[in-house]
């Protein structure tokens, strides 16, 4: 039996490409009723084993990371000394924040914590801020060590 490959360029993903509801239907009905109180937390994990699934060398391939996974355009907007804050935007994400069920942010904040600690080779975290009004996210990786 031949062996899967365990690391994946984002090429890799972008063959990659369904139309309709069903990723929103398990990411934001499913998996939170399946993963109960700890959803947010699991999410966040899953997003960074994620990251560590795939070959990322630059902050290029941070962004279009998220734009092939459908998740928004996201742009760095400060680089601090121990904090790089970025922003997500885009239809999608407004079409989220108006949806009739919950949605979060903790799987995307998880993918940039490792992506971001894979590259700088620095132990990171994440939180991020919903500004419904404007339809933003707003991402903090914070350099831990």
């Amino acid at each position: 039996m031949p062996q899967k490959q365990s690391i994946f360029t984002i090429s890799e993903f972008a063959e990659l490409h369904t139309d309709g509801a069903g990723y929103d239907i398990l990411r934001h009905l499913c998996l939170p009723e399946l993963l109960g109180d700890e959803s947010s937390s699991i999410l966040y994990f899953m997003g960074r084993n994620l990251a560590r699934k795939i070959d990322i060398n630059s902050m290029e391939e941070i962004v279009s990371a998220f734009d092939v996974f459908g998740w928004g355009k996201l742009e760095l907007v400060k680089e601090k000394r121990k904090e790089l804050v970025f922003q997500l935007m885009s239809d999608a994400v407004v079409r989220r924040l108006e949806s009739p069920f919950d949605t979060e942010f903790r799987l995307e904040a998880g993918f940039l914590a490792e992506a971001v600690q894979t590259m700088k080779q620095t132990d990171c975290e994440c939180t991020e801020t919903t500004n419904r009004r404007i339809g933003q996210i707003e991402f903090s990786v914070i350099y831990t060590d």
